[in-house]
């Protein structure tokens, strides 16, 4: 046992001055007004001889682009151990988009080569038509997301000093499953559930948020560290800078426990999860630009706000909030650790690629060639790159599929005290993360997505049956399979760091 150390560190994401090109739809999203700050928040700690530097960033994803640079800029950090920086995002597509070229478009091209391929004489509406010199993008958004990051993560090591924790727990009804069943057999995301073939969500959802509380030796409350099953997109379709539910948790957090208290915001394998009831439908409050959102002759319903707009977001918020002033105030003298153990494996997991039959890459082609017909030389808009780009998808994977048949993928997994964390970078789907709970012997079991990398969904073996969008082939770069592997390789390394 050895005493525990705690550091904390925040660093804005706002380019101040410039806009940004928000990142989340297949639409251009230009904009410099900011509705919740976002941030980049690490908290460090170190144990023993072993350490480890949480940094949970108000972004869609944290690509292993991004990893790279970000650990680029910690080399010359005294002491600083890069490989134990653990980047994760909260999922939020109301913040910058940022240079993220995938790993096998190296062997075939992208999902818009293949489209432009087969469509030569189309064209294209640039996903980023705004050209302003004020706009930060690309390559640029990438350094200076790096930077910031860095910033934060060295503010967290530098500033870790004797302290203690004390574990919590809430339940707050945040995450649904987005994936709608058909008696057909087959299931869609954003389905239609005001329909005589609609038979059941696709999954359940887990209301459990796991949380840990930071203190300095006098025990004054510095951070807390929140788990929910459920990514920040509540205002995915809105035009400004939004940390989403997450900013506003934090800025209630502060209300109550001064403003230089912490959060560390954490999403749970939620890759077929959303803030919205599938069936207590309600509509926006303003419209929104989805080709897979489309509901006619809506009923009015007597539930939540609009899950899609400010009001809604703020019902989260709250609802978050009070699990955590709750499990704050059931904590006792006994509760408090100030020496503990600490264990952090970084680990390179083989998982296999996906693959596509001859038959689907051909039906694919077909569809496109189909389309190419019907547009001649005429505009493809972000609608038709939408539904096309899963068709190009299953052809490129056909072609990388000639090359590859595993893709190294980086997990976490730590022991701390009788806690575990563990990390995957996928939008994992909620059974294998309820999987991996159930089975670890750890009292409580922390699980990050999109974490260390993004390598799209990770559906499951029902939801491959069921198909569409966060299903298709071309939605992510691993299966079932790989699923069952992540499962599996997660509980043994945390139950062989708790025997």
């Amino acid at each position: 046992m050895h005493q525990i150390k705690i550091g904390w560190g925040e660093v804005s994401l706002v380019p101040e001055g410039r806009k940004v090109n928000l990142a989340g739809q297949f639409y251009e999203r230009i904009t410099d007004v900011v509705e919740t700050p976002i941030t980049a928040t690490a908290m460090a700690i170190e144990c023993g001889a072993d350490s480890a530097i949480f940094c949970s960033c108000d972004l869609v994803s944290t690509s292993h682009y991004l990893l790279d640079a970000v650990r680029e800029r910690l080399v010359s950090a005294k002491g600083l151990p890069a490989d134990k920086v653990i980047l994760s995002a909260i999922h939020t597509h109301t913040a910058p988009s940022y240079s993220n070229r995938e790993d096998l478009s190296k062997l075939g091209g992208s999902a818009l080569d293949v489209l432009t391929a087969l469509m030569p004489d189309a064209k294209y509406e640039k996903l980023v038509s705004y050209e302003g010199d004020d706009l930060i993008d690309g390559d640029e958004a990438l350094a200076f997301l790096a930077d910031r990051i860095a910033e934060a993560i060295k503010l967290a090591w530098d500033n870790r000093q004797a302290g203690a924790y004390a574990q919590g727990f809430g339940r707050a009804a945040v995450g649904m499953c987005r994936r709608v069943c058909y008696s057909d057999g087959s299931a869609k995301m954003w389905g239609d559930t005001d329909t005589a073939t609609f038979t059941e969500l696709e999954s359940g959802n887990d209301s459990g948020i796991e949380l840990l509380f930071t203190f300095t030796p006098d025990k004054k409350l510095t951070g807390v560290v929140a788990n929910v099953a459920c990514p920040a997109q509540v205002l995915e379709h809105r035009n400004f800078i939004s940390s989403d539910y997450w900013g506003k948790v934090k800025a209630l957090l502060r209300r109550k426990y001064g403003e230089d208290l912490f959060l560390l915001a954490l999403c749970s394998p939620a890759g077929d999860q959303c803030p919205r009831d599938m069936v207590r439908w309600v509509e926006p409050e303003t419209p929104i630009n989805d080709p897979n959102i489309i509901r006619n002759d809506v009923t009015a319903r007597k539930a939540d706000p609009s899950m899609f707009d400010v009001k809604g977001c703020e019902v989260v918020a709250r609802r978050i909030a009070n699990e955590i002033f709750y499990a704050f105030e059931d904590i006792t003298v006994a509760d408090y650790v100030s020496e503990s153990v600490l264990e952090h494996k970084n680990i390179t997991l083989d998982m296999p690629l996906r693959r596509v039959t001859p038959a689907q890459a051909e039906a694919a082609t077909k569809v496109i060639e189909a389309f190419a017909q019907k547009v001649g030389n005429g505009t493809i808009n972000f609608n038709d790159n939408a539904r096309m780009h899963v068709h190009a998808g299953t052809i490129l994977r056909s072609k990388i599929q000639e090359q590859l048949d595993i893709i190294p993928v980086e997990i976490h997994a730590l022991r701390l005290g009788n806690i575990a964390f563990a990390t995957n970078p996928y939008e994992l789907f909620l059974d294998y993360g309820n999987q991996i709970r159930a089975r670890s012997k750890a009292s409580q079991t922390f699980l990050v997505q999109l974490c260390c990398g993004s390598y799209g969904y990770l559906p499951t073996e029902k939801a491959e049956s069921g198909s569409h969008y966060s299903a298709y082939v071309s939605s992510g770069s691993s299966g079932h399979e790989g699923g069952d592997l992540l499962v599996r390789k997660t509980v043994s390394e945390i139950n062989d760091m708790l025997k």
